[in-house]
């Protein structure tokens, strides 16, 4: 990939740059929003200290390869959602997943768009993956919009593919080839 480092990625309204723990408090309150927590597939957080714990792994995990996660930057350098790799495999498959949190108040201007068409060109141009996969809950409409808008295809459905306290869960599985994008 690119050494272990989370390169900034530069769009025309937005950028892209590796979690500090200063984010803590703004992905916080984004991650733990009513409009965006259930859609997360993870348990609650509970505290932006535990906000900061998770900045830290998700940082260490990325150093070894294992996630790319980015901390979204609005027009005024302000963080307003994250978005990145939830994992890869290059040898043997060459694909990756992708996910995204965006702060209700930003949704409906294109934000998220920008911010993953930055993910998909580095994933495909820099990681050289040759399928980038969403998952999706099945009533995440707004999340199933957004990845079709992109080119993405539903393949189907993975059921009881997720377990939360609230129980097993279905996704919905989408994909999009290098061949495809752009």
């Amino acid at each position: 990939m690119c050494g272990g480092s989370v390169p900034t990625l530069n769009g025309r309204s937005l950028d892209l740059r590796a979690m500090t723990a200063d984010d803590a408090e703004a992905l916080y309150r984004i991650w733990g929003h009513p409009q965006v927590a259930p859609w997360l597939g993870m348990p609650p957080l509970s505290s932006v200290e535990e906000t900061r714990l998770l900045i830290d792994q998700l940082l260490d995990m990325s150093l070894e390869e294992e996630n790319l996660r980015w901390s979204i930057l609005g027009p005024e350098g302000e963080v307003i959602g994250s978005c990145g790799y939830n994992n890869w495999q290059l040898e043997g498959a060459y694909r990756g997943e992708i996910g995204c949190e965006l702060a209700p108040e930003c949704w409906g201007q294109g934000m998220m768009t920008e911010a993953l068409g930055l993910v998909l060109d580095y994933g495909f141009d820099k990681m050289g993956l040759n399928r980038i996969e969403a998952l999706c809950h099945p009533d995440n409409g707004r999340a199933a919009g957004l990845v079709q808008s992109l080119g993405f295809r539903q393949e189907g459905i993975l059921r009881d593919y997720r377990h939360l306290p609230s129980g097993f869960q279905d996704v919905l599985l989408y994909s999009l080839l290098s061949r495809e994008w752009r």
